[in-house]
């Protein structure tokens, strides 16, 4: 039998299966382990080309007569928020957020639990047991970090570990940018558009970092799931030919070659 390094990545497809996003679609997903000493480049390369990281694993969907999921990374320093996104800052004002180490908490759980009973319980995730969640968090061989979201201590002004949690995002340090691999929230908080902020959230925080985008994952029209990646403008969107430049008028044009 050939033996295969662990820093070699091999390819697999997955069986159809129904897609969740598109009604009446099939899905098929090639996908590739990120393990050993190159996970992290290997993860950088690939989420280059369109990937997305799920613990130890990276996948692509691979559809045989379908290409509605299209890769979306914002640019970070080029965004400007709209007018509805400056309310949506203006509502979590009282929200302050931590990057901090991938070590999951019963707490986060707790709210991971919730967003999955009121949002998603009858999606693929709904049985997650706690060891589970931890599992979600820990398995990972490229640089991860947990970003805690949490109301302000009323008391002093200021947050603290005393002060209640809200939402939690698994966001990779990629070498360009930020990756919002997975993100949840308090559904008794939806009213605050909670997802939309934290997204702002990582756009800002790039930028402070140096980092040129956030990648969001999989924006597909027509959607009601997906779609509303692509109100995060301008963003660049994975097209055959490379990744392509869609600007706020709606013009799509290729990114210059360095």
């Amino acid at each position: 039998m050939t033996q295969h390094s662990r820093n070699t990545p091999q390819f697999y497809l997955t069986a159809p299966s129904p897609c969740p996003y598109l009604e009446g679609k099939q899905e098929r997903k090639v996908f590739t382990h990120l393990v050993g000493d190159k996970a992290a480049d290997l993860n950088d390369l690939l989420t280059h080309g369109g990937f997305r990281r799920s613990q130890s694993i990276a996948y692509r969907p691979a559809c045989d007569q379908c290409r509605a999921c299209v890769s979306v990374r914002v640019i970070a320093n080029e965004f400007r928020p709209s007018r509805n996104f400056r309310k949506v800052l203006a509502r979590n004002a009282d929200i302050v957020s931590e990057l901090r180490s991938a070590v999951p908490s019963s707490e986060q759980y707790s709210v991971f639990r919730a967003y999955l009973d009121e949002r998603h319980r009858d999606g693929g995730m709904a049985d997650m047991t706690v060891l589970d969640y931890a599992m979600m968090v820990e398995d990972s061989h490229v640089p991860t970090r947990i970003i805690e979201y949490r109301r302000r201590n009323a008391d002093t002004g200021i947050t603290g570990r005393g002060g209640d949690l809200v939402g939690v995002a698994l966001t990779d340090i990629l070498g360009d940018g930020l990756s919002m691999v997975y993100s949840f929230f308090e559904p008794a908080e939806q009213d605050r558009s909670f997802g939309t902020f934290m997204i702002l959230d990582h756009i800002s925080r790039a930028r402070r970092m140096g980092l040129p985008y956030v990648y969001l994952g999989y924006w597909i029209e027509g959607s009601k799931k997906m779609d509303y990646k692509g109100r995060f403008l301008p963003q660049q969107r994975l097209a055959p030919s490379g990744w392509l430049r869609v600007d706020a008028t709606g013009t799509v044009a290729p990114e210059p070659q360095d």
